[in-house]
């Protein structure tokens, strides 16, 4: 079900034990060769297929395009919450569905620069309700519910980069329209020397024209069995959360 589509006496008539899935993204550049809303566009599809299947057994939020981009400030075009506020916002957010009555709530996200945000934001929000064992509190960046790789032929990268193979492919298979010459862009590699510390950086210390990974090993086919493996990976979540018995610690 769809948030926006309903009045609130519809809401109020769920299920208080329905998933509430809130995506959230970004605006924010993606090299030379793909749009700004490639995140937002990218995690749009994939909840948008996830609700064709799940429908009444879910509630869908409408997808929080601001991101914590500040890491790609140096490109113009980059929108960008404070990290704090943006923190902030997404707690309040949730809180707000836990306020009214929802148990089980599921932040699906499509930009790696909100993962730690994310992350701290449901953390301070079970601190404050830390009393409740019926509260449910997840994030899920969606390229971590599935390994590509097991299921797809001719993949060049391993991982999700960023406006990459795996983006750029799947932007590809949306609205081919939105990509400009992606088969002339150079591969920039991933890498550093300092693994497994934590390195902190901005974007131009890793990349000059704003991408990382392999862009010209895109296409649209390798972009659809993308959105297909994604998509059943978030689905396979959320029937989990659906299917928990509202105390254990494991589904």
């Amino acid at each position: 079900m769809e948030l926006a589509n309903l009045t609130w006496p519809q809401v109020d008539a769920l299920s208080r034990d329905m998933p509430v899935v809130i995506p959230v993204a970004a605006l924010e550049q993606h090299g030379r060769h793909m749009p700004l809303f490639t995140d937002s566009l990218l995690l749009g599809e994939i909840v948008r297929r996830v609700h064709e299947r799940l429908n009444d057994r879910i509630l869908l939020v409408p997808l929080m395009w601001l991101g914590n981009s500040h890491h790609h400030m140096d490109f113009p075009g980059t929108v960008s919450a404070e990290p704090r506020v943006w923190l902030d916002l997404l707690e309040g957010l949730a809180d707000n569905f836990v306020t009214h009555g929802f148990r089980r709530i599921v932040v699906v996200n499509g930009h790696g620069g909100n993962d730690v945000p994310g992350r701290q934001a449901l953390f301070e929000l079970r601190q404050k309700y830390r009393a409740r064992r019926d509260l449910l509190l997840l994030l899920a960046t969606y390229w971590n519910l599935a390994d590509p790789q097991k299921h797809i032929h001719g993949l060049k990268q391993s991982s999700m980069l960023h406006a990459c193979e795996w983006e750029t492919s799947m932007i590809l298979r949306l609205n081919e329209h939105l990509v400009h010459q992606h088969e002339s862009v150079a591969g920039v590699e991933e890498g550093d020397a300092f693994q497994p510390a934590q390195r902190a950086w901005t974007i131009p210390d890793r990349t000059q024209d704003g991408h990382i990974g392999f862009p010209d090993a895109a296409s649209a086919d390798k972009g659809e069995q993308l959105f297909q493996v994604f998509s059943d990976g978030l689905e396979r979540l959320l029937r989990r959360v659906i299917d928990w018995d509202g105390r254990s610690w494991n589904a």
